[in-house]
């Protein structure tokens, strides 16, 4: 039976790239070794790594604008402490709008390097939506903000306006939706959402704002000394660059960002319909913040949870359980996902309902 993935990550990815990548590990580049064993500084990996770091740029129209992109390793939990070494100035400060478990992270890495202004928070209400109206510090040396949050099912639909330099960590929505990336000065993602397995983190950083805050930093923190090596400061992750390349070269051939988008757009919504439609179940999120993502929904009654639990596994669907945080349910929906899964969620959705309703409790 197929499986209809829902993981939130590590997650689903194409199809023809799982096959591509599998070839490569047996054979890559009919060199006769495979792309687990190559030599990351071969001409052939080489390649892989410069069309990596472009492309990105390419799909994020960033190509030419002043930004690098990096593959780096440890995931976005490490460029929760690179950036403010990067970019905090010593004695200065920062501004973080706390949307989340992952924002909040963040937060505390921030809170080792100096002063850390939270703008906003929606903690007491249990993040179930995004703060609207705060104001960001003029003389803060940087604005962060996480898009989308995967445990709690909101997303940030606009970004604020402020003069000086915005982060934004991307890792559950980069590659999903058209926004005009030049708003940020650097973007981080880990990549086993959109764009690849687990084991590397995308950085796309605006050069100039680097070098500026006179503290000295670990060579391996050093944003700079990995733009100058070319992402090859120390051994990369090798396998999950591939393929991310992989997934990129895939979506590009797809018609890039705006394409996905409407894709995503009609999952989020067929799946958002049923949620508000069917009277067994509820979003606990404000509706102008859900994420089109990660849709989180919970039964009306947890009596019936064993029943619905049924129908889904019955159903080939995996990776739905909610978060511990929230509970209930998570259905992750990324660029991989087939709308076609997303029906196979609302059908048994249906069947719950005639199901519960003919039950005498």
């Amino acid at each position: 039976m197929k499986k209809h993935n829902y993981s939130a990550g590590p997650c689903i990815l194409p199809q023809e790239v799982f096959e591509q990548s599998a070839a490569a590990v047996l054979d890559f580049n009919h060199s006769g070794l495979s792309i687990l064993e190559i030599s990351h500084r071969s001409k052939d990996f080489v390649a892989v790594m410069d069309e990596a770091r472009a492309l990105a740029l390419e799909l994020l129209g960033l190509t030419g604008k002043g930004y690098q992109a990096l593959f780096l390793s440890s995931g976005a939990s490490l460029e929760f402490l690179m950036v403010p070494y990067n970019l905090m100035k010593v004695d200065g400060k920062a501004a973080y709008l706390d949307t989340g478990t992952w924002a909040s992270n963040a937060i505390t890495e921030a809170k080792a390097f100096g002063e850390t202004v939270v703008v906003a928070s929606s903690k007491n209400d249990n993040y179930t939506h995004i703060p609207k109206e705060y104001t960001i510090p003029a003389d803060a040396d940087y604005f962060h903000c996480t898009s989308n949050n995967t445990i709690f099912g909101t997303q940030m639909k606009s970004f604020p306006k402020t003069d000086i330099p915005v982060v934004c960590d991307m890792s559950s929505d980069i590659f999903s939706r058209v926004i005009d990336f030049t708003q940020f000065d650097l973007i981080y993602a880990g990549a086993q959402k959109n764009m690849g397995p687990a084991g590397t983190t995308l950085v796309v950083v605006k050069e100039e704002i680097l070098g500026k805050t006179g503290r000295a930093i670990p060579a391996i923190l050093d944003y700079q000394k990995h733009i100058k090596a070319e992402s090859m400061y120390n051994t990369p992750a090798v396998f999950p660059i591939y393929v991310s390349l992989l997934t990129l070269k895939w979506l590009k051939a797809k018609g890039g960002i705006a394409a996905i988008e409407k894709e995503n757009d009609a999952k989020a919504a067929l799946l958002y319909a049923e949620i508000d439609r069917n009277p067994y179940f509820k979003g606990p999120v404000a509706k102008e913040d859900r994420s089109n993502m990660n849709a989180v929904f919970l039964l009306n009654d947890e009596a019936h949870t064993p029943i619905f639990d049924s129908l889904w596994k019955e159903a080939g669907i995996s990776g739905i359980t909610g978060h511990r945080s929230v509970g209930g349910y998570r259905a992750s929906m990324y660029n991989a996902l087939p709308i076609e899964s997303v029906q196979v969620l609302v059908d048994v959705m249906q069947d719950f309902e005639k199901k519960v309703s003919g039950t005498k409790f």
